[in-house]
């Protein structure tokens, strides 16, 4: 199957990031990924940028080269009940944000408050993504996360940097390997994330694609492989 999208990307504005736009963008052409998203750390994760780096993104132009790209962001979960660090007024500037925990902005919980805080933040309306659910520092009902997804049209990630063998995350294959089940289970559709820190990841699903293929999971649930599924996702004809 031909990989047509790549929503978790991160530049130099990230403060931890090695690329610039231009250079993922130039990557993401030379690779034939369709549509490319650009989703910088939002403030609260240390060495992110002020949020007026968000709010000025309309200056980039949506078609590049035959690329077509989206401007999001990856939010930091700051609290059980799912708040997030970024306010609307900016975030329906954007295209999508992706929401994630992050151990700098909040401590992990019990199992029932990350649940809880993963579920909250799938209330918000832009909130597109749930970034890495898979790591065993923050135990979770996955499959009340799943059910949710499907209730708030909101993608699970799968997370290919969180597949590294070197990848600082725990337990990921165990919960990637989970959620998939689940998603299978309740015809949930996943999306892939590089999760790129530097532009020679842009659209490297390796890891992604390697685990999905041991769990029998089907293509059509997969949203990079579909046009359709990315337009349902994010509630615009993208292309």
């Amino acid at each position: 199957m031909e990989i047509l999208i790549d929503l978790h990307n991160h530049t130099v504005a990230s403060g931890h990031a090695y690329s610039s736009m231009e250079e993922l963008i130039s990557r993401a052409v030379k690779k034939n990924v369709r549509v490319l998203g650009i989703s910088d750390h939002a403030p609260a994760l240390p060495g992110g940028p002020n949020i007026f780096h968000f709010g000025n993104l309309f200056v980039v132009p949506r078609e590049i080269d035959g690329l077509i790209l989206l401007k999001g962001v990856e939010t930091n979960i700051m609290d059980f009940e799912g708040n997030i660090d970024v306010p609307a007024r900016i975030l329906k500037r954007l295209d999508y944000a992706i929401a994630s925990l992050h151990p700098p902005c909040i401590e992990p919980g019990t199992k029932e408050e990350n649940t809880n805080a993963i579920i909250g933040a799938m209330k918000n309306p832009f909130v597109k993504i749930i970034g890495h659910p898979d790591d065993s520092r923050y135990p979770m009902d996955y499959e009340a996360i799943v059910q949710a997804s499907k209730l708030y049209n909101v993608a699970l990630e799968i997370n290919n940097t969180s597949l590294r063998p070197d990848s600082y995350r725990v337990g990921v294959h165990e919960n990637a390997a989970t959620i998939l089940s689940l998603c299978k289970k309740y015809k949930v559709k996943v999306i892939f994330g590089s999760d790129s820190h530097v532009s020679y990841d842009i659209g490297n699903f390796s890891n992604c694609i390697w685990i999905t293929e041991e769990a029998n999971f089907p293509d059509e649930l997969v949203i990079n492989y579909s046009k359709d599924a990315i337009n349902e996702l994010l509630d615009e004809e993208i292309f």
